[in-house]
């Protein structure tokens, strides 16, 4: 599920309302969305509503294909790191994040199945999406102590020629 989508929650929130209305969430936000979705996609956690025959998914001999044994290890590395996301955020912020990005909901129904009163959703994912742009490393703007110096991996050049004598 693409962010691109047009009927996409997160790229409504990020598409500018008006000339002079600045849009709700920022370019970072939208990274950290769509990091958070590969990292789900990639944890093989969505739903499935057809069956498959492939032979990865079916589990091997006894049919058990969701056990932490069959699971492929980038899946496990990234169930790992969906976990350790989610240690480090609020569980609302987290709940809101991964019904939005993971499954693919809408924040009406987001508020509608935790009865929460309307338009706050949408403030709850931004400020999960300003926190996991911040586990990311994501900043609305470039900052760095580095400002573009050119760095070595070599702390002295080597001589082109090495000297020979004696």
């Amino acid at each position: 599920m693409p962010i691109e989508r047009g009927d996409d929650s997160l790229a409504r929130l990020a598409s500018r309302g008006g000339k002079r209305e600045a849009a709700f969430l920022a370019p970072h936000h939208l990274a950290a969305a769509e990091r958070l979705e590969r990292l789900i996609l990639r944890a093989q956690l969505m739903p499935r509503v057809t069956m498959s025959y492939d032979p990865t998914r079916i589990g091997g001999r006894n049919g058990a294909g969701n056990d932490a044994l069959s699971a492929t290890e980038a899946s496990a590395a990234a169930r790992q790191k969906l976990n350790a996301l989610a240690a480090n955020l609020p569980s609302d912020c987290w709940g809101v994040l991964f019904d939005v990005c993971g499954l693919g909901k809408g924040l009406q129904l987001v508020e509608t199945e935790r009865r929460w009163p309307r338009r706050s959703a949408k403030l709850v994912l931004r400020i999960g999406l300003d926190q996991l742009a911040a586990q990311f490393g994501l900043s609305p703007e470039a900052k760095g102590a580095g400002h573009g110096v050119t760095r070595n991996w070599l702390e002295t050049r080597l001589p082109l020629i090495a000297d020979e004598s004696p």
